[in-house]
């Protein structure tokens, strides 16, 4: 048992380092309108100035991590 929780800390706090905004809900709803309006093909001005043009450059093989990458930064930093 203590193993998982040393696991789960520590994912947690690797999470809050590299995003110290994921823990206030306001941001979650931000999270959530990108991800609902990117399915509709209406990309915030925000989560589109988040994109680093390198992954503009590197074409069109994306992962749904980088994409993620991308929704969290715009969020939760």
């Amino acid at each position: 048992m203590r193993p998982v929780l040393f696991l789960l800390s520590g994912i947690f706090i690797g999470f809050w380092l590299s995003w110290p905004g994921i823990i206030i809900p306001k941001n979650w709803r931000c999270f959530k309108e990108i991800i609902s309006k990117s399915q509709e093909k209406k990309i915030s001005v925000k989560a589109a100035l988040s994109v680093p043009p390198n992954y503009l450059l590197k074409g069109k093989n994306k992962g749904s991590a980088s994409k993620l990458r991308i929704v969290s930064d715009a969020c939760f930093r």
